[in-house]
């Protein structure tokens, strides 16, 4: 035994067993095991709030999806009733140029008509006066006095014979 107290192993022996002993006399164990039952803990509620958050970003993003189809919807209904208004306006304004076309057409025809009507009156008008013109210069210088006092009788005669 003196063997074993010379030795320097016994002794390093000794002290780890009384290290060990002082450590479980200290309540070392108890602390390190309440350590790591506190740091599950921790971790266990770590990962159901990052669960809960999963969910919760889950939900978020189908509703933000359910949104976007909602809204994609909504711009094509907005973009078809655009293209229909769209139609019906260009529908509309063509039948509206088609009638003002026609009524100012009929307008042009109607002036035209007036035009030539107008034209026409001083046309014969003119023509009457030349013809007075022209026979009165051709009497004149033809026909004597008693000739164109016979042609007045006669004339006046007509006209009373066209007036009864």
């Amino acid at each position: 035994m003196n063997y074993l107290l010379s030795d320097t192993s016994f002794w390093a022996f000794v002290g780890l067993i009384l290290f060990f002993v002082v450590i479980i006399f200290v309540g070392a164990p108890k602390m390190i095991g309440k350590a790591l039952d506190d740091r599950a803990d921790l971790i266990r509620k770590e990962l159901d709030e990052a669960r809960r958050l999963r969910e919760e970003a889950q939900e978020l993003m189908a509703t933000y999806e359910r949104k976007q189809t909602e809204a994609a919807a909504e711009a094509e209904a907005i973009i078809k009733q655009a293209k229909a208004e769209a139609d019906y306006l260009r529908d509309n304004a063509k039948t509206e140029i088609a009638q003002r076309v026609d009524r100012r057409t009929a307008m042009a025809e109607q002036r035209i008509a007036q035009a030539e009507a107008q034209a026409a009156k001083e046309v014969k008008a003119l023509a009457a006066d030349l013809a007075v013109e022209a026979a009165e210069q051709l009497l004149s210088k033809k026909l004597t006095k008693t000739q164109r006092n016979a042609l007045l009788k006669a004339d006046t005669a007509a006209l009373k014979d066209q007036l009864n």
